[in-house]
């Protein structure tokens, strides 16, 4: 096992909290609420799956006006915020559904993903899995990361999207595993078709 971050400093935490408290609707301007704690068994808005038990970056949406209903998922309803939706992946999960939200009117007031530069991750070289963390401080504002493609890393599914808030960071992760960088703004239904396949 290769440790990749030997800790969290406090300023790091500091900084992510400041972020997560501003994050804004995309492009509306409002402010979002916090993201919570997606550990305790709760399934995946998208297809059931229990939240940090497969790998990979886990995600959160706040919706304005809007309450997300759940293809799937026991253990989802009377746990959640109102207007929340959650996931265990980027690529299968999160964006698919918020494209078809946003399709039908939805806005969303936040948006919350993994953010590696602030989480403590391995990569054992058997199975290339980053790990899915599920506590509120080890998300960040998905508009404002870095995201990695087509690397060698995994989710729990497969092929992943994997954020990072810090450039250095991500430029170190390709070093190391492959890849490309792209913003939030390039994440549409082509790209995560490709990525999917």
């Amino acid at each position: 096992m290769r440790n990749r971050r030997q800790f969290i400093t406090a300023a790091t935490t500091v900084n992510l909290l400041s972020i997560a408290g501003c994050a804004q609707n995309e492009g509306v301007g409002r402010q979002a609420p916090d993201p919570v704690d997606l550990s305790g068994e709760k399934t995946d808005f998208q297809g059931g799956m229990v939240i940090g038990d497969h790998g990979g970056p886990n995600g959160q949406i706040f919706y304005e006006e809007t309450e997300p209903k759940p293809r799937q998922g026991a253990g989802v309803e009377g746990n959640s915020p109102d207007n929340l939706a959650w996931f265990h992946t980027l690529v299968y999960g999160l964006f698919p559904y918020h494209f078809e939200m946003r399709n039908s009117g939805a806005q969303a007031a936040g948006i919350y993903v993994t953010d590696y530069s602030i989480v403590d991750w391995e990569l054992s070289s058997d199975t290339m899995i980053m790990p899915a963390p599920t506590s509120p401080e080890t998300f960040a504002d998905a508009t404002e990361l870095i995201y990695v493609v087509d690397s060698d890393a995994r989710g729990g599914m497969g092929s992943a999207l994997l954020p990072f808030s810090n450039s250095n960071d991500a430029a170190r992760f390709i070093s190391e595993y492959n890849g490309r960088t792209i913003n939030y703004d390039e994440i549409d239904r082509t790209l995560i078709s490709g990525i999917r396949r």
